[in-house]
């Protein structure tokens, strides 16, 4: 296990220097290597430390309870919102965006389907995008300028 991993130095330190599983799982998290690679400087690892933090709160289980939630939503938006262009775009969504922000895009867009008659696969795709996107500024995070 971790072979792939072992460029990395915070990996090293956690698993094969001190045997556990995550940095959280360290007495000296946040240690000062963590630190120095700066992470939670950038979105995606700030959302990393978000992780692991949550993590130290609430329990390894309840996380992955969450992800797994994650996990289902976005294979609901991939099946039946997908115009084939949109994968990207959902899976950033469902990484970032609390879960409920989520939720209520799909029930904001299946309102609009209805009353808008909208239901070609493309015009459900650019509604829900666009509900996502707007619900997504108002949490202050672009997901279409997110690499």
């Amino acid at each position: 296990m971790g072979e792939q991993h072992d460029w990395c130095s915070i990996y090293r330190c956690c698993v094969k220097k001190k045997g556990v599983f995550t940095c959280i799982e360290c007495d000296e998290y946040p240690c000062e290597r963590y630190v120095r690679r700066k992470w939670g400087l950038d979105y995606w690892t700030k959302k990393a430390t978000e992780n692991l933090d949550e993590i130290r709160k609430k329990g390894f289980g309840s996380w992955l309870k969450g992800q797994r939630e994650r996990r289902l939503l976005v294979e609901n938006l991939l099946k039946n919102h997908n115009d084939g262009r949109s994968m990207s775009f959902y899976c950033k969504a469902c990484i970032v965006l609390p879960v409920k922000v989520i939720k209520n895009a799909i029930e904001e867009a299946k309102t609009k389907f209805v009353s808008n008659k909208i239901s070609d696969m493309k015009s459900r795709a650019k509604t829900l995008k666009a509900i996502i996107q707007e619900l997504s500024l108002n949490l202050g995070i672009n997901l279409k300028l997110m690499r």
